[in-house]
């Protein structure tokens, strides 16, 4: 799904469209989850949504997102798993999960989100190995949360650039985010820092 198309959807259906746009992307549908986060703070820029409103429903999709994938996990067992594993590239991004998880225990579900399509596979993996809920929604509702903000301040700030960097985060990895983020800050205490100005100016 295009920005453009998704801008469409937004336009049309608001607030729900950034809701359920992350609740299908994040239990596997072909619909790139940061491009969605970034696209939200981008019309909350704007001025075509508000922006904590804007914020919330695209939380509320992550979190919705994220326990129907334990849900599914938890009540499918090791099928799901099975059928994940039976293509090539989904049992590569499954024994990364696995290896995190064995690695760091519930610790990997702080920072298994800011990985694509892993992100995906681990709420299957931790209800098929039956981890409390409780638990889960503790590390990963917190970790949804950081990740949320971070993108959408992203397309807040840099909205133009929506899916150049998503394309370049799937390619070059965190360290692309980080510089991002960074340059946001910059950005914003530039912002701030100019406002305040005016307001003692005048």
């Amino acid at each position: 799904m295009s920005v453009d198309i998704l801008l469409g959807y937004i336009e049309q259906y608001g607030y729900f469209a950034l809701f359920f746009a992350l609740w299908l992307g994040i239990v596997g549908l072909p619909i790139p989850d940061e491009s969605v986060v970034m696209t939200g703070g981008f019309v909350a820029s704007a001025g075509l949504l508000h922006t904590l409103p804007a914020f919330l429903l695209t939380y509320l999709g992550v979190v919705s997102g994220l326990s129907i994938g334990y849900v599914i996990g938890y009540r499918a067992g090791a099928p799901i798993l099975e059928k994940i594993g039976a293509k090539r590239k989904g049992a590569k991004h499954l024994a990364r999960a696995q290896r995190l998880l064995e690695r760091y225990g519930p610790a990997a579900l702080c920072f298994s989100y800011l990985l694509p399509v892993v992100r995906h596979i681990v709420p299957y993996l931790v209800g098929t190995n039956r981890m409390s809920f409780g638990r889960y929604a503790l590390y990963s509702y917190t970790s949804g949360l950081v990740w949320t903000l971070l993108y959408f301040v992203l397309g807040y700030l840099f909205g133009g650039y929506i899916e150049e960097i998503a394309a370049a985060v799937t390619t070059y990895g965190m360290y692309v985010l980080y510089a991002l983020a960074g340059a946001g800050v910059i950005v914003f205490a530039v912002r701030r820092r100019r406002v305040l100005w005016k307001k003692n100016a005048s």
